[in-house]
C-alpha cells in the first residue's frame, strides 16, 4: 500500500452525538491521513456507524467540529461529498434492475463524467461478467463491490466503508481486501469501519480504537499491535537464567519453550533492558533478547480489558 500523505482527509474535534441520554459518540478527536486504509475499530454499539453518519452530514453532531477534506461540516456538505464516496450499512440497490443499470442510473445523476465510467467500474470491481444479471441473484459479496462501483462513479479522494466484510464468506473477504488494497494504491483513503479485529490488521495502514464512542487509540497498526511485556530470551544456560530471574522476582510468567528459548513476563516496573542486564551480571551469556509482538486482537482485547477494570 502507499505510504500516507501529510494532509489530513477527515479531521473531529471533540465530536460528540447524543440522543436524549444516551451518548453515541463522546469528544472524539480524529484524524485519518490521506493515501491509506485507514480502520475504524470497535464491537458493535461503539458508535463507529454514527460517527459515520455524523461526519458524512446525515445526522447533525451535539458538538464539535468536523472537517472533510479540509472543509467544514456540515456547512459545505455538498462540496465536500461531490469528491466522498460512503457506503452506510447495506448498500441498496433497486433489485429488479441490472447491476449495469443501476450503475447507469446512479451515473445520471452525478457529473458529466460519471455514465462514461460505468462499464471501467463494472470491471474494476469484477462484475463486468454480471453486469447484466439482476442485482437480485447477487451475493452479498457482489453487491458490496456493486456498491463500491457506484462510489467510484464520481471519482472520489476518500471512500467511507462501513463493515464491508460483515457476513461475506472467505473468498468475498479476500477479493474485498484486495479491491481496497488497489484503491489505496490509486492514491485514495479508505476509511473502513469494522469489528473484525483480524481483517483490520490485514487490510489496514492505519487505525483507531473506538469503545463506547470514545478514540481508547489510534495511530499506524503496525504500532497498536506493539511490542507486548512478553520477551523472548534465548541463551547459553536457560535454568540458571530462570533461577536468577526467579531469585529476583523480576518476572510474573516463565516458560522454556521447546526450542530452549525462554518466554519471559516482566514484573510490573521491569524492563528488558533490566533482564538483560541482570543475566549478564550473573555470568549469562544472551544471545538473543526479543520482544513479543501482540496482535491487533491481543491488543484490542487488553485495552478493552484495562477500561472495563478502571469503569
Amino acid at each position: 500500500m502507499n505510504t500516507t500523505q501529510e494532509g489530513a482527509v477527515l479531521e473531529t474535534a471533540g465530536l460528540t452525538k447524543r440522543f436524549g441520554d444516551r451518548i453515541a459518540v463522546a469528544g472524539l478527536d480524529l484524524r485519518v491521513p490521506g493515501g491509506c486504509a485507514f480502520g475504524l475499530l470497535g464491537p458493535n454499539g461503539a458508535g463507529k456507524t454514527t460517527l459515520i453518519r455524523t461526519v458524512l452530514g446525515l445526522t447533525r453532531a451535539t458538538s464539535g467540529t468536523v472537517r472533510l477534506l479540509d472543509l467544514p461540516m456540515p456547512a459545505q456538505r455538498r462540496d465536500a461529498l461531490a469528491q466522498v464516496g460512503a457506503i452506510v450499512e447495506e448498500p441498496r440497490f433497486h433489485l429488479h434492475l441490472t447491476g449495469r443499470e443501476n450503475l447507469q442510473v446512479a451515473a445520471a445523476v452525478r457529473g458529466p463524467a460519471a455514465p462514461g465510467r460505468v462499464a471501467a467500474m463494472l470491471e474494476r470491481v469484477r462484475l463486468a461478467d454480471r453486469a447484466d444479471d439482476r442485482v437480485s441473484g447477487y451475493s452479498l459479496g457482489m453487491r458490496q463491490r456493486l456498491g463500491i462501483a457506484r462510489c467510484l462513479l464520481s471519482d472520489p479522494q476518500l471512500l467511507i466503508l462501513d463493515e464491508p466484510m460483515n457476513g461475506l464468506d472467505p473468498a468475498g473477504i479476500l477479493e474485498m481486501r484486495r479491491l481496497i488494497g488497489s484503491l489505496v494504491e490509486d492514491g485514495r483513503t479508505v476509511v473502513v469501519s469494522s469489528h473484525l479485529l483480524d481483517e483490520v490488521e490485514k487490510t489496514c495502514d492505519m487505525v483507531a480504537i473506538i469503545d463506547g464512542g470514545r478514540l481508547v487509540a489510534g495511530g499506524a497498526v503496525s504500532e497498536i499491535a506493539h511490542t507486548g511485556r512478553q520477551v523472548l530470551v534465548g541463551c547459553d544456560d536457560p535454568s540458571r537464567a530462570t533461577a536468577v530471574l526467579q531469585q529476583r522476582q523480576a518476572v510474573t510468567q516463565l516458560v522454556l519453550e521447546e526450542s530452549g528459548v525462554l518466554r519471559v513476563t516482566p514484573a510490573a516496573g521491569i524492563t528488558p533492558a533490566a533482564v538483560n542486564r541482570w543475566l549478564v551480571e550473573a555470568g549469562i551469556g544472551v544471545e538473543r533478547l526479543e520482544p513479543v509482538r501482540a496482535t491487533l486482537e491481543e491488543r484490542f482485547l487488553e485495552i478493552t480489558a484495562q477500561l472495563e477494570a478502571a469503569k
